[in-house]
C-alpha cells in the first residue's frame, strides 16, 4: 500500500489539460518530494520497461524488483536517491548527458565513496581533471570492470586463477558442484562452493579411512570389494526367489509345476517379437526350480540372467568360493552374503558422494590445503572490490538519473511532454497516410490483445505492420483524430517515421472504428445513402444485364426452333399499355407529393431556412450526436493501458488536441497556386441548365404562391390569394320537379 502524504509543507502547481488537473514538474527538487503527492493525483501509477521511446537501461535500473514494469513505488525511490545525492537537486531538471563532479555531495558516506569512484574511472579514462563524466563513460568501465579479473561478485572462474594447482582445484570443484554466473559471464567458484566442497572431501576421505582401519572386515577382497559388492546386490533378489522356490518345491512336489511358471506363460512370451533382456524373460526364475537343487551359474540359467550370473562368478564367488564353481548351493549363497555384510553397512553409511567421481587420491591431495588456501584467498581478493565496484554502478545510475528522471516523471506523474507536444515517452513516431500526419502513435506487441482493451478509448485506431530493411517488423497502433475515414481501410500504405527520424514502410492491418469527426458525422448519412444507391444500382445493372443476355439466349433458341419447324416466332407487341400506365401512375403521384412538399415549404415564408436547416438536422443529427458523445468521451488510458500502463486519471483527447495530434495537408503559407488543372474532365452544360431550370420554377412558383406574379402581371394570372380568402358560397336549393308542391 502506497503511504499516505506525510504532510509537510511543499506548495505544488496544477495545470488543466485533458480534463485533468496535473502536477507541474518544474524543478528538480521535485522529484525528492513526490512521496508527499498523494497518488490519487498522479496520471499513471506504472510503466513498463519495453516499448517505450526512452533509455531501456535506466528503466531497469528503475525496475528493481525486475517484474518488468516501473511502479510509483520506485519512482519516488530512485528521486529520492538522487536527490539526497546532489548538493542542488535542481540540477536533475537540466537532464544534461554528463554529471558534474562537483554537483556529487561528498558530505555523506555514499556520495564519497560515488564521488572517489568517478574520479577513479575519470583517470583510468586519462582524463584526472575532467570536470563532469557521462553515462556512456560510467557505462563503459562498468562493464569493462565487470570483465576484470576481481569484479566484486565474489565467483572466480578457474581461468582467471594464476596458481596452476588452484586452478585445477576449482575446475575440480565446477565439475563436482557446478558454478556460478561471473560478471564476466563465465562460470566459477564462490566461497559456499568451496566450503562445501572441503565438508564433502573431508566426509569421504573420514568414511574411507573408516574401510582402511577396519581392513579385511570392510573390505574383504581390498580394492575390489566395491565392484564385487555391486555385483552380487544386482542378483541377489533373484538369487534369494530362486532358493525359496527350491524350499517350497522340497515341501511338497505339486507345487513344482506352477514354480516353474505354467506353459501358457511361455506361450505368452512365444507370441511376441522375443529379446532376451525383455522384462517378460527376465521375470521368469533365473533356473529351473527343483526341490534342494544348486543354483547353476554357467549352464541352465535363465538367458536374461546370463551377464549377472557371470560377473558374480567371476567378481565375488571365485574370489571367496573359489575360482572352479559352476554351481553354488544354498550355504555356499549364505556364506557369500555374510561375507560382505560389513562392506554393505558401511557402504549405507557412504559420505561425500558428490566428490566421488575425482577419487580417494585426489580428494585427499586437495584436502592437504596446498590449492584450497590460495583459491580461498583469490575469492577474499574479489570480494575486496565489491565496494569500489558497487560505487562505479552508482556512478553509473546517478549518471543516468540525471540525465532521465526528470523527463520520466514528466511522462508519468503527469503528461507534460504529452500536451506540450514535444514528444511523449510513450509515442513511438508519425504516421504519414491519407494525406494526414499522426502523432499518437505507440507501439504494441499483439494488435488482437491490444484491440480489446484500446476499444474503449472511443477513438479511431489504426493498426500498422512497419517494415524495413535490417529491421525486426514492428506493430504500432496509430490514433486518427481529424479529418475523415472515407479512405482509411485494411491493405492502405503509408510511411512511418521514428522518433531516430528513420522511414518504416507500413500496412493498416487491422481497424478499430470510430467517429473521427463531428464534420464526417454531419456527411455521414449522405454518404450512405450514396453508397447504397451505388451498390443498389449495380445489382440492377447485374440482374439487367444476366435477364438481358437470358432474354437474347431465349429469342435466339426460340427463332432456331421456329426455323426448323418452319413456323415464324410470335410477334410481342411493341407497347405493353399496362406498362405504360402504371408508369404514368407513378409519374402523376411523384409529382403531387413534389407539388404537396413544396407547398408545405412555400408556407414557412420568411422561415423557410429554418426548415432547410431542420430537414437536415433531422437526417444528420442523430449520427452527429452520436459522434460529439464518442468525442467527448476519446481518451488515451485504454490505448496505454493495453500497453502494460497503469493510467490514473481519464486523459481526454478533446477536438482541439486531435487537431493538433492529427495533421492534415495544407499549403504553406505564401505558397503559389494554379486553379486551372489541364487533366480535368470538361464539365458538361446540362447540369448547370438543369439545376438554373429548377432554380427559375422554384422562384416562379414562389412568386406566383405570394401573388407576386399577379400583381405584375394581372392579365395573365389570378391571385391565388384571393381563392384561398374567398367565402365559401352557399348551396344552391334543390330543384322543384314540375306539378310537385
Amino acid at each position: 500500500m502506497p503511504r499516505k502524504p506525510d504532510g509537510a509543507s511543499h506548495h505544488w502547481e496544477f495545470f488543466r489539460a485533458g480534463g485533468v488537473d496535473q502536477v507541474r514538474l518544474d524543478r528538480g527538487s521535485d522529484l525528492g518530494r513526490l512521496r508527499r503527492l498523494d497518488q490519487k493525483l498522479w496520471v499513471a501509477l506504472s510503466c513498463p520497461v519495453k516499448g517505450l521511446e526512452f533509455d531501456e537501461r535506466t528503466l531497469a535500473l528503475l525496475d528493481a524488483d525486475g517484474d518488468g514494469r516501473v511502479r510509483a513505488r520506485e519512482l519516488i525511490e530512485a528521486g529520492e536517491w538522487a536527490c539526497g545525492l546532489l548538493k542542488n537537486a535542481d540540477d536533475l531538471a537540466l537532464s544534461k548527458e554528463g554529471l558534474a563532479l562537483a554537483s556529487i555531495d561528498a558530505s555523506t558516506p555514499e556520495g564519497k565513496r560515488i564521488f572517489a569512484s568517478a574520479k577513479h574511472v575519470l583517470a583510468s579514462l586519462g582524463r584526472p581533471e575532467a570536470p563532469e563524466i557521462t553515462v556512456a563513460e560510467a557505462m563503459n568501465t562498468a562493464e569493462v570492470f565487470a570483465k576484470a579479473r576481481h569484479n566484486g561478485d565474489g565467483v572466480v572462474p578457474p581461468d582467471f586463477i594464476d596458481d596452476e594447482g588452484a586452478r585445477g582445484t576449482a575446475a575440480d570443484i565446477l565439475a563436482c558442484f557446478g558454478g556460478e554466473g561471473d560478471r564476466s559471464g563465465k562460470q566459477g567458484i564462490t566461497k559456499a562452493r568451496l566450503d562445501a566442497f572441503a565438508a564433502d572431501a573431508r566426509a569421504s576421505s573420514e568414511w574411507w579411512a573408516r574401510a582402511e582401519k577396519e581392513g579385511a572386515t570392510v573390505l574383504p577382497l581390498g580394492d575390489a570389494t566395491p565392484a564385487a559388492f555391486d555385483a552380487l546386490r544386482a542378483v541377489r533378489p533373484k538369487v534369494d526367489d530362486f532358493f525359496a522356490r527350491c524350499r517350497l518345491a522340497a515341501y511338497d512336489a505339486r507345487a513344482l509345476q506352477a514354480l516353474n511358471r505354467e506353459e501358457t506363460a511361455y506361450l505368452a512370451v512365444a507370441a511376441k517379437d522375443l529379446s532376451i533382456g525383455s522384462a517378460e524373460i527376465a521375470g521368469f526364475p533365473i533356473s529351473q526350480i527343483a526341490p534342494g537343487k544348486a543354483l547353476p551359474l554357467v549352464e541352465g540359467v535363465n538367458p536374461a540372467w546370463c551377464d549377472a550370473l557371470a560377473a558374480l562368478r567371476d567378481l565375488a564367488v571365485g574370489p571367496v568360493l573359489g575360482r572352479d564353481r559352476a554351481e553354488l548351493t544354498e550355504a555356499d549363497w549364505s556364506a557369500l552374503k555374510a561375507r560382505f555384510a560389513a562392506h554393505e553397512r558401511w557402504r549405507t553409511e557412504r559420505t561425500g558422494v558428490t566428490v566421488e567421481k575425482l577419487g580417494l587420491p585426489r580428494v585427499r591431495e586437495i584436502l592437504s590445503g596446498v590449492t584450497l588456501d590460495p583459491l580461498a584467498r583469490e575469492i577474499e581478493r574479489d570480494l575486496a572490490v565489491a565496494p569500489q565496484v558497487d560505487a562505479m554502478a552508482s556512478v553509473e545510475r546517478l549518471a543516468r538519473y540525471a540525465r532521465d528522471l526528470f523527463r520520466l516523471a514528466r511522462n508519468y506523474v503527469s503528461f507534460i511532454d504529452f500536451f506540450a507536444r514535444t514528444g511523449a515517452t510513450f509515442q513511438a513516431g508519425t504516421l504519414y497516410l491519407d494525406g494526414r500526419a499522426c502523432s499518437l502513435c505507440v507501439k504494441v506487441l499483439d494488435a488482437g490483445k491490444h484491440g480489446t482493451i484500446a476499444v474503449m478509448a472511443k477513438a479511431f485506431l489504426a493498426y500498422v505492420d512497419c517494415t524495413r530493411p535490417g529491421s525486426e517488423r514492428m506493430t504500432v497502433a496509430c490514433a486518427f483524430t481529424a479529418g475523415d475515414s472515407d479512405n482509411l481501410f485494411v491493405g492502405r500504405n503509408g510511411i512511418f517515421y521514428d522518433r531516430k527520424g528513420r522511414d518504416w514502410d507500413a500496412t493498416i492491418t487491422k481497424i478499430i472504428d470510430n467517429p473521427i469527426s463531428v464534420r464526417q458525422a454531419f456527411w455521414s448519412p449522405y454518404k450512405k445513402l450514396l453508397r447504397f444507391i451505388e451498390t443498389q444500382a449495380a445489382k440492377r445493372a447485374a440482374a439487367a444485364d444476366e435477364a438481358s443476355t437470358a432474354k437474347l439466349q431465349g429469342v435466339a433458341t426460340a427463332a432456331g426452333e421456329a426455323a426448323e419447324s418452319g413456323k415464324a416466332p410470335a410477334q410481342k407487341p411493341k407497347f405493353d399499355v399496362g406498362v405504360i400506365a402504371a408508369l404514368g401512375v407513378a409519374v402523376g403521384g411523384i409529382a403531387a407529393a413534389t407539388t404537396a412538399l413544396l407547398n408545405k415549404f412555400f408556407d414557412l415564408g420568411i422561415w423557410m431556412p429554418v426548415g432547410v436547416l431542420g430537414f437536415l438536422l433531422l437526417i444528420s443529427g442523430p449520427s452527429m450526436l452520436i459522434a460529439w458523445m464518442k468525442l467527448r468521451q476519446r481518451n488515451i488510458g485504454p490505448i496505454l493501458d493495453a500497453n502494460g500502463w497503469a493510467v490514473n486519471a481519464l486523459v481526454k483527447v478533446i477536438i482541439p488536441l486531435g487537431t493538433a495530434l492529427t495533421e492534415r495537408a495544407k499549403l504553406p503559407p505564401g505558397a503559389g497556386r494554379t486553379l486551372k488543372d489541364p487533366y480535368a474532365p470538361k464539365k458538361s452544360i446540362g447540369p448547370r441548365i438543369l439545376f438554373l431550370l429548377l432554380l427559375l420554377g422554384g422562384a416562379g412558383y414562389g412568386l406566383y404562391r405570394y401573388g407576386y406574379l399577379h400583381k405584375w402581371l394581372p392579365k395573365y394570372f389570378a391571385d391565388p390569394r384571393a381563392k384561398r380568402e374567398a367565402p365559401l358560397e352557399p348551396a344552391p336549393p334543390p330543384a322543384i320537379p314540375p306539378g310537385g308542391g
